[in-house]
């Protein structure tokens, strides 16, 4: 029977235990602190700062959101065109098929659609873009050299995106592309406006 692990648990309280106790009697001997003598303490705030350890939490947070909505929107597509019974959109080149608009859909299929790329759905511009733009942050980490590289990488997989599709998004992406582009605006005005002030 291997009982390595219940010895090193051991050792490692029997460690903290010394630990704790030169702490402890370290805070008994040390001078009683006038505090009275000093008032209030100013400490700025750390909102707005993300530790390494808060960005790698949302990051993973957003790529483990972002598949599982992938994996929804793909069944939805799927559904759509296993329904269809379309060959040609399965076997060939799906973007193409999807951008010519030559299918239809149920009405249960198409009211998820709609519900999804609504105002307020998770594919419609507000949450996309906010998405978008709070995961190049998050990798990026408040650094305006690479938030520029963020930027650059945004439009360059957007033009890879409509190459894809075989032309010019539908308008909702357009928005979308629109609405990234002014977050970032935004954030490297509010850079500028800190260097100013």
């Amino acid at each position: 029977m291997n009982v390595n692990g219940v010895s090193s648990s051991a050792n490692a309280y029997k460690a903290y235990s010394a630990t704790a106790a030169k702490t402890a009697k370290s805070a008994e001997t040390a001078p009683e602190a006038k505090t009275a003598d000093k008032g209030v303490v100013y400490e700025p705030s750390s909102v707005g700062k993300m530790s390494d350890s808060e960005r790698a939490a949302l990051v993973k947070q957003l790529n483990a959101d972002m598949e599982a909505r992938t994996n929804q929107l793909t069944q939805l597509v799927h559904d759509m065109i296993s329904k269809q019974g379309n060959a040609y959109g399965q076997a060939n080149d799906i973007w193409k098929f999807l951008a010519s608009g030559d299918f239809t859909v149920d009405a249960q299929t198409k009211a998820q659609a709609q519900a999804d790329i609504a105002e307020d759905g998770y594919w419609g511009v507000n949450q996309t873009s906010s998405r978008i733009f709070d995961f190049a942050m998050a990798l990026a980490g408040d650094d305006e050299e690479k938030m520029q590289e963020m930027k650059d990488a945004f439009e360059k997989g957007f033009k890879m995106a409509e190459k894809k599709w075989g032309g010019e998004l539908p308008e909702i992406s357009q928005q979308t592309f629109d609405a990234v582009q002014q977050k970032f605006d935004d954030y490297f005005a509010s850079k500028k406006q800190t260097i100013t002030e």
